[in-house]
């Protein structure tokens, strides 16, 4: 080789030299740059433990390596994966499904920056209109308020008024003394001029206008030097603007300002944040910003009314018990000829709101410790009084009124989350706020030719800002976005929206040379998407950077340029490289991935569809978000699919109006679904299990042990051990959450948080137990030569086989193992695992619990993070809760699963607000016939 083509190869690929983290077998790889890979094999083979834990923490490694060493001192040394070397590693970017935000205030508007450019907008480019008569505000120049003034008011009488107290109350004594200090002889005060005299002061409860009396003249051209200079003052002194009063009492308004000139209202000088939700300059006073309150509703506070008082029909009070409130309550209903035992239906709506809000009349409640005197104190109210509790109690408290609060679109604002002034300044005859609940695709429509609609000024104003507003919107429809709004909260979006948001926001930083990193990006799309997103990849690869994307989607493998699979089984039966090619070569090979690929397997479509055992749930008129009066008809004991393009509804139907129906008539919940019109069927039905993808926990504390509650029936077995009897050691020895058996030094955790000031926190683990969360004692008690931390560290399918001769533990453990997740450790810290993981954990726990015949299965999306070979699996344990007279509902988009399913229920057409309807229903052979339907052609595919 010569000397000179070596940085040129160099250059063309990255070569990984004996990566072993996780259950990496030692393994060396060279990828091509610049290209587009696919990372592939069975869930838990060692996908991410190369794309993330090794090639990523790499890169992360040398870039803080790259800061001063006073930086690194604040920092700490970044641990370096096990690796023996790895040349030709980019600037590494990776793009999680884990990163998203909490935040309410955080909304894809904010992250993406479109929100920001339209507050831009609004600022330089809005016309404001009043908000009392609609009229356009104006402004107006000193010299045109002069103009005005002479060419209406020549050689009248009238006086020059500084207005500097509007519509406020208090005594003003200190602002009448300055005035008088600055030699002004007379104000105006609610509308009446008076001399200013020594210690004058007002009614401080009232509220009041005060204007300064700066000059009377009579306006004349001649005479123009005393009415300037008068003009100057008045302007000065109220703030930009002035009132005329003429004979006969009549007032005019002019500003420098944005003023009204029939009403006299003014508002301040536009600025970005004057159209900021989360600036006290721009979010709406009574929700913050949130465009949501939170308020105690009757609802939630009377969950029966059917139920008396003393009953428990008031969810706060509970049982009747011989308190004072109870007392209170009798001594009103007494009064109204009524009595605790009444059912709270017959008790008429003026008392009802007496004992929720209370009046000022005085309750008399006879004495216990003085007989014959009566205690007359005011009742304030069951509600009024959990407000002012929810503002002022303690945290306990503020916690268990949660359970009495409802979430309502804030009256003030109408969920625009800013207030009323910015609310008014509008371009194209559009307001912020409306346009901010626009989905995307509706934006992009709106800002279609704008530039018709918009002044000429606006026009030079604009121009930049929309050019950059509409790159951006490119992308995000680029990626199948276009059914979210600019309003909607990060935090109500599923780890594939969350992905893909962030790979807009990276093709629009147009960086090149970088490696990016993506974990399942295609999570929560519809096929019609797919080639939308994978075109978004290509456009990051035509760059000049490097895509590896971890992915089981068929599609994505098939247009990629390289596909890496590892395997061959999963945790310890993998880490190898099984084959690595480009696509036309890798179908050639005999793999588990390429035997999918070319058809060699596949998933059987099943001979028979069950028909279900004649019971069937109906749900009329649902109308949340963006459904248009749904009545969805679900026969029971079937698996039903439901499907549709990305933001058809299809959460919303199920997520929030189905479930929460359900629960509430099971469990007695007090979760509000959105609005309805009945639900039929519920009776057919005696216990509702949703499995979503939330993580089972936040803290390192949590683990898939802890979760399915295996871990107790562990530390009771450790606990029966002689060497635990003789050391007199309890279940609770075996805790890492309580002090006796833990490290105290890590406090059980095994981690310790690291805080960086300016990047996210890290985990180490802690130095004292290295990670393996008890003191020295407890880990010397040993069950067939393990100590309670081996148990922890051993993967499922390990525990399988050492725990197999204890049913109770076994059981819990196999379905774990039944469900794919054999490779997971049973300690596994639960910040760690994937969304698809976590559910799946769940999933487990709830299949190990004694199933009734009648149980109403909700999932979502559990093919997530799935192999072919592993969605096989999940078929085989979903099939057996249907078979056993169940009903299993799976809000899915993998075709494998659709074409599987009983029954099919599809929504669309569209996403966002062309949504919102059921275009298909019936058994996959059906549903293909209908053409309006887009997962129909998909899925015609499929069954041919």
């Amino acid at each position: 080789m010569d000397v000179e083509e070596s940085p040129i190869l160099i250059e063309e690929q990255i070569d990984i030299y004996g990566a072993r983290e996780h259950n990496l077998k030692n393994i060396n790889i060279s990828l091509p740059r610049n290209k587009l890979i696919v990372f592939t094999g069975i869930s838990g083979s060692g996908k991410s433990s190369l794309a993330f834990d090794t090639i990523y923490a790499e890169g992360q490694r040398r870039y803080m390596e790259s800061f001063s060493a006073y930086a690194r001192s604040f920092i700490g040394d970044m641990e370096r994966p096990d690796v023996d070397k790895i040349d030709g590693l980019s600037p590494v970017i990776s793009i999680e499904q884990k990163t998203t935000s909490r935040n309410p205030r955080s909304t894809v508007g904010t992250v993406t920056e479109i929100y920001d450019f339209f507050r831009l907008l609004y600022a330089r480019a809005g016309e404001a209109y009043s908000y009392l008569s609609g009229n356009k505000m104006i402004r107006q120049s000193e010299e045109k308020i002069i103009e005005l003034i002479l060419q209406d008011y020549e050689e009248k009488k009238v006086i020059l008024l500084a207005p500097v107290v509007k519509g406020r109350k208090g005594h003003y004594r200190e602002l009448f003394v300055q005035t008088r200090k600055l030699g002004f002889t007379k104000v105006r005060v609610d509308g009446e001029v008076q001399d200013l005299v020594p210690k004058m002061q007002l009614d401080r409860y009232k509220t009041h206008d005060i204007e300064i009396v700066i000059d009377r003249v009579i306006p004349k051209k001649s005479d123009g030097g005393r009415l300037r200079q008068s003009v100057q003052t008045a302007l000065k002194h109220g703030d930009g603007v002035l009132m005329i009063q003429v004979d006969d009492g009549q007032v005019f308004h002019f500003s420098k300002n944005l003023m009204d000139p029939e009403t006299g209202l003014s508002y301040d000088e536009p600025a970005p944040n004057n159209f900021s939700f989360n600036s006290p300059y721009g979010a709406c006073q009574e929700c913050r910003g949130l465009g949501v309150i939170e308020e105690i509703s009757q609802s939630s506070v009377i969950p029966d009314e059917n139920q008396s008082i003393s009953g428990g029909g008031m969810a706060p009070l509970g049982q009747f018990r011989d308190i004072w409130i109870f007392k209170k309550i009798e001594a009103i209903l007494k009064r109204n000829k009524l009595s605790l035992s009444t059912p709270i239906k017959d008790i008429p709506e003026k008392v009802m709101n007496l004992l929720l809000y209370g009046d000022d009349e005085p309750v008399a409640v006879k004495s216990v410790k003085y007989p014959g005197t009566d205690w007359n104190t005011k009742f304030e109210g069951i509600i009024r009084f959990l407000e002012k509790q929810k503002e002022t109690g303690t945290e306990k408290i503020q916690k268990w009124i949660k359970d009495f609060t409802d979430s309502a679109i804030c009256p003030s604002c109408e969920g625009k989350r800013l207030k009323k002034e910015s609310l008014h300044f509008k371009i194209a005859g559009k307001d912020l706020g409306e346009i901010a609940n626009y989905d995307l695709q509706m934006l992009q429509d709106w800002l279609e030719g704008i530039e018709d609609r918009l002044s000429d000024k606006q026009l030079i104003i604009a121009t930049e800002i929309l050019k950059e507003i509409r790159k951006r919107l490119g992308f995000m429809l680029d990626v199948g976005l276009g059914y979210l709004s600019m309003n909607r909260p990060l935090r109500t979006l599923s780890g594939g929206e969350a992905q893909r948001i962030r790979l807009a926001t990276q093709i629009g930083t147009q960086l090149v040379n970088v490696l990016y990193i993506l974990d399942e990006p295609s999570i929560g799309l519809h096929q019609r998407d797919n080639m939308k997103l994978i075109s978004s990849l290509r456009d990051l690869r035509d760059l000049g950077n490097t895509v590896i994307v971890v992915e089981h989607d068929k599609d994505m493998m098939l247009a990629s340029d390289y596909i890496v699979d590892i395997g061959p089984g999963a945790g310890r039966h993998g880490g190898h490289i099984v084959a690595a090619s480009n696509p036309k070569e890798f179908i050639q090979n005999e793999t588990s991935t390429s035997d999918y690929l070319n058809g060699r397997k596949k998933i059987a479509i099943p001979a028979e569809r069950r028909k279900g055992n004649g019971h069937q749930l109906t749900l009329n008129g649902a109308s949340g978000h963006n459904l248009k009066n749904v009545n969805l008809i679900l026969p029971l004991g079937q698996m039903i699919c439901i499907t549709g393009v990305s933001g058809s509804g299809k959460s919303t139907l199920i997520h929030e109006t189905l479930y929460p129906s359900l629960k509430r008539h099971l469990y007695k919940s007090r979760t509000e679904p959105l609005q309805f019109k009945k639900i039929e069927g519920m009776e057919h039905i005696d216990k509702v299990i949703e499995v979503d993808q939330s993580p089972i926990g936040r803290t390192p504390r949590s683990n898939p042990a802890t979760y399915t509650s295996v871990f107790s029936d562990i530390r009771t077995l450790y606990s029966e051990i002689p060497e635990s009897k003789i050391r007199g050691y309890k279940p609770g020895r075996f805790s890492f959450n309580v002090k006796g058996g833990r490290c105290e030094t890590c406090q059980g955790g095994g981690m310790r948080v690291i805080e960086m000031d300016f990047l996210p926190d890290v985990l180490v683990p802690c130095e004292t137990c290295k990670g393996r969360r008890y003191n020295r004692e407890t880990l010397e008690v040993r069950f067939k030569g393990k100590s309670i931390s081996d148990v922890l560290d051993m993967t499922v399918e390990q525990a399988v086989e050492f725990f197999e001769n204890h049913p109770k533990i076994v059981r819990k453990i196999k379905t774990l193992n039944d469900v794919g997740l054999g490779y997971i450790s049973l300690g596994q810290h639960a910040t760690t695992l994937s969304g698809g993981e976590a559910q799946r954990v769940k999933l487990a726990t709830e299949l190990s619990k004694k199933d009734t015949g009648k149980t109403f299965y909700i999932l979502d999306e559990p093919t997530t993070g799935l192999h072919f070979q592993d969605i096989s699996h999940l078929l085989i344990v979903l099939n057996k809760l249907v078979d056993k007279g169940n009903t299993v509902l799976v809000i899915e988009h993998n075709m494998d699963v659709i074409k599987v399913a009983d029954y099919i229920v599809d929504l669309g057409p569209e996403g966002g607000d062309a949504g919102g309807q059921i275009v298909a229903t019936g058994t996959p052979e059906e549903v293909v016939l209908i053409e309006e339907s887009d997962t129909a052609k998909f899925l015609k595919e499929e069954l041919a």
